[in-house]
């Protein structure tokens, strides 16, 4: 995914509210990648491939799980999106402003038509903070973007409107604007281009420092926090703290027993506006406990190995002994295994579980 230095749909956020952030961010040394970075970059290129030159699915090189949870639910969305397969599309496209910014460009995701209708899609595979299309910067970036760029005239001629999406498995976000709004978005990016090449560029701290290279020296993040805790210690009454601290008892235990409450309403299928019941995390178990020492003896271990003192070890700690010995821990001797159910945000990204009549039952019976 191409984009420029000076700005691009990733960055467009943080240029149009901190234009001061640009010159910060050039004398920071190049982020080291991720394996979370890695993994987005290989879900962009297969999914790219896939679209645009018409490889199988069992050909892009990708892991089940990463097909299973991230590239098919991805092109499911897109089939909803369009369900009859009449969208024109083009993928990975090379957008910029030409003339009006010198440098500035980007590569789109996704840009389709239908009709009388453009689209902008941007596919994002990360499991964390779940991202908006409603004003969405990076997509008015390459919407605008495309405005300019005259090899894209069948994208925007005779069009009315252009919707921006958001696909992030297994959501999608969607906004429809309009082309006025674009160019409104164009006229105010150059003019934070333009101030962002001031030697006194303002600097500005909000949400779009989240992925800012440069925060850790930046003054409006380093001069707050100093100011803020000076002032907090020259201020500080001992007393009212010790109040605050007993409230603070009484008020951890009304939360947790709040939150006890409300996972109980779920549990037993009666809804909590904007949350939902989502798996804790899966850990690995023995599949049959009672018998698995036979089999972990035929792979030539020996009952002290096994045992601890008198309970089984743990898959992982198998693991690691049998690791010394060059042997691998038979997958059909383990299950990965949920050890219940947690309540997250509506808009978390893991998928809500069902209640089973059992467990709504026991969830009624505590309610009362």
């Amino acid at each position: 995914m191409q984009h420029s230095t000076i700005v691009g749909g990733s960055t467009a956020k943080r240029v149009m509210r901190c234009p001061g952030s640009v010159a910060l961010v050039a004398k920071m040394p190049p982020k080291p990648s991720s394996s979370y970075a890695e993994e987005g970059t290989l879900l962009h290129d297969a999914i790219a491939r896939y679209l645009g030159e018409g490889m199988s699915l069992n050909d892009l090189g990708l892991s089940d799980d990463l097909l299973d949870r991230k590239l098919v639910p991805a092109l499911q969305a897109l089939e909803e999106i369009d369900p009859e397969g009449e969208m024109q599309i083009e993928v990975e496209t090379r957008v910029s402003f030409g003339s009006q910014l010198p440098g500035v460009f980007g590569s789109t995701d996704v840009l389709g038509r239908i009709d009388t209708r453009a689209y902008v899609l941007d596919w994002k595979f990360g499991d964390g903070v779940p991202v908006d299309a409603e004003e969405n910067e990076q997509l008015m970036f390459y919407g605008a973007a495309a405005l300019r760029t005259p090899e894209l005239s069948w994208w925007w001629d005779g069009a009315d409107d252009v919707e921006l999406i958001i696909v992030q498995p297994p959501h999608v976000r969607r906004w429809v604007t309009t082309f006025k709004r674009l160019r409104s978005f164009n006229r105010e990016l150059i003019a934070a281009v333009k101030i962002a090449k001031q030697p006194d560029a303002p600097l500005a701290a909000g949400d779009w420092c989240r992925w800012c290279a440069a925060k850790p020296v930046c003054p409006s993040m380093t001069g707050a926090t100093d100011r803020a805790l000076a002032a907090q210690m020259d201020n500080l009454d001992a007393a009212q703290i010790g109040e605050y601290l007993q409230k603070a008892d009484m008020l951890e235990g009304w939360v947790k027993d709040l939150r006890a409450l409300a996972h109980q309403m779920l549990e037993a299928g009666k809804p909590v506006p904007g949350y939902k019941l989502v798996p804790k995390r899966a850990t690995r178990q023995w599949r049959e406990p009672d018998v698995v020492w036979h089999h972990l003896m035929a792979l030539g271990l020996v009952e002290k190995e096994i045992w601890e003192p008198e309970e089984l070890r743990s898959p992982a700690q198998i693991e690691k002994i049998l690791k010394k010995q060059k042997l691998a821990l038979p997958d059909n001797l383990v299950e990965s295994v949920s050890s219940g159910t947690t309540m997250a945000s509506e808009d978390d990204p893991r998928p809500a579980v069902g209640i089973s009549s059992d467990r709504m039952r026991a969830a009624l019976t505590k309610l009362g």
